[in-house]
């Protein structure tokens, strides 16, 4: 038994220093934060008058869209031979686990943070409470305006802390806790806040500090795990033998993942769809305010009445009373002049339209992206073609995505490797019906995997696409027998989603003839 805890009460004070340092340097990135959340609620008209028009809205959604319909799932591929097994094990493994976490849940809200802000973040951790205390892992999407790190970076493995504060009810801290449940009171650390409908009162929950810090042990650089609460140790991985020198995760890495959209030099966040249009989306509502306005304007007319005039102003103004009385002799038109609207010319309305097609363009959300097309296109294949061909962006948005994907799927085989002492049990559905596959980490012995990414779901049209083609080659003869070989050379210069599983079929009915 160690004679003295290396993290002190000194050390969380100076951890709760640096925290604050943190904090004060991320404040220019958490106003964009919460600025951005009320244009994506449509709370951002510029002017008393105007009216929010949802066509940058229109634009997010419609990305989001293109990216659950690219959902990734992975290929575990071996870097040895003898290592076949055990990566076709966890190439059936992972997406249950990924099941578990509900990832696809997970997926949908990163992405939504990361194109109104320029930046999703996942949370990779291993939790102790999940399988009735077996423990297992858990993937969340965390909010950027909770998480601190050193400023200047842009990779957030290089940061020298990390730290993620969460608020916790002081009773349910209390009950897994009891040793602070005296020592409870209103945050020490304040971090910043959307702006919320409903009124959320947090007199009663304490703001709980994860920190994570990264040290050298020998010629392996650690990254350990420390939990405080209002100045207070919790937990300290450092402190407990088991990890004192191996650190928390084996993989040495801070358990969470930045996917940004478009990068900002020195700081590991970026810059969204919204940051980029929304000065676009503001001169659209000016103007189009505007427009309505006068609209409204000329269609309800108004008049000057002389004060002293002889016409019974209410009857004239109720427009379902065919009479209208006055008194006296002489012209009524004298007592009433109508009051002329000037009508805004037909260049307005097209700078509108223009306004609206930069921001089209600018986002990368075209009409055909959206299914409605001109010219008389309505073949799917040609639809399909156009929208590959004009989401370059979407397509570059996606495959940052799939990066990150990669790097979770090996953050989770770090996982298996290190916390799967007990045996897993898992249910394989696959093309030979169910089976049930036991997982230990024993059984993992080779360092690496290597991670193929590819879409778990593709979209409608461009499954359409791949099964015109098919319908194609098959009307062409080209599955048949004696056409093997040409077959084999033409598949080899294509490029489709199941090439390899098509290639396989001829080659196998070649083994099975001879």
């Amino acid at each position: 038994m160690k004679e003295k805890n290396i993290i002190s009460e000194a050390s969380i004070l100076r951890a709760t220093e640096i925290l604050q340092q943190y904090k004060a340097a991320k404040t220019n990135l958490e106003a964009r934060l919460i600025e951005n959340e009320e244009w994506w609620r449509l709370r951002h008209q510029t002017k008393k008058d105007t009216t929010p028009s949802a066509w940058l809205f229109n634009s997010v959604i419609n990305k989001h869209a293109d990216a659950m319909d690219n959902i990734p799932t992975c290929a575990c591929l071996p870097r040895e031979k003898r290592d076949t097994d055990t990566a076709k094990m966890l190439d059936q493994v992972i997406p249950c686990i990924l099941e578990e976490t509900n990832f696809e849940t997970v997926y949908s809200e990163c992405w939504f943070d990361k194109l109104k802000s320029g930046t999703g973040c996942y949370g990779i951790f291993w939790n102790t409470s999940i399988d009735y205390g077996m423990g297992g892992i858990d993937i969340r999407p965390i909010d950027i305006l909770n998480l601190f790190w050193e400023p200047g970076i842009t990779d957030i493995q290089n940061s020298k802390n990390l730290f993620h504060v969460t608020l916790w009810d002081n009773e349910t801290l209390s009950a897994r806790y009891p040793s602070v449940a005296d020592c409870l009171y209103s945050p020490t650390i304040d971090t910043a806040k959307y702006i919320y409908d409903d009124a959320i009162d947090t007199s009663d929950k304490s703001a709980v500090v994860d920190w994570y810090y990264k040290k050298r042990v020998g010629m392996k650089t650690v990254v350990h795990y420390c939990k405080f609460v209002n100045g207070i140790l919790l937990y300290s991985s450092e402190n407990d033998p088991m990890y004192e020198t191996r650190g928390f995760y084996d993989h040495g890495k801070y358990p969470f993942v930045f996917d940004t959209l478009y990068p900002i030099k020195a700081s590991p966040c970026g810059f969204g769809i919204i940051d980029a249009m929304r000065g676009t989306q503001s001169e659209i509502d000016t103007l189009g305010s505007a427009i309505i306005k006068n609209a409204k304007m000329a269609s309800g007319r108004r008049f000057f009445v002389r004060a002293d005039g002889p016409l019974n102003e209410k009857e004239f103004a109720d427009w379902d009373k065919p009479f209208v009385h006055y008194s006296g002799s002489g012209d009524p038109n004298s007592a009433i002049m109508p009051i002329d609207v000037p009508t805004l010319p037909s260049v307005y309305v097209s700078i509108l339209q223009h306004k609206i097609d930069e921001l089209k363009e600018t986002s990368g959300n075209r009409d055909f992206s959206q299914g409605t097309v001109t010219g008389g296109v309505t073949a799917a294949s040609a639809i399909a073609a156009l929208q590959e061909a004009g989401s370059k962006t979407t397509r570059d948005m996606i495959s940052s995505s799939y990066r990150c994907f990669e790097e979770i799927c090996k953050m989770i085989i770090e996982l298996i490797r290190q916390f799967y002492s007990i045996p897993r049990c898992y249910r394989i559905t696959g093309k030979n019906g169910i089976d049930f596959i036991s997982v230990q980490n024993n059984k993992l012995t080779a360092p690496v995997y290597d991670i193929k990414v590819y879409a778990h779901k593709k979209a409608a049209f461009s499954r359409a696409v791949e099964n015109e083609l098919a319908c194609r080659l098959y009307e062409l003869g080209i599955f048949k027998k004696e056409n093997r070989e040409a077959a084999e050379i033409c598949l080899t210069m294509m490029d489709f989603e199941g090439k390899d599983e098509v290639l396989y079929s001829l080659s196998k009915d070649e083994r099975i003839r001879h």
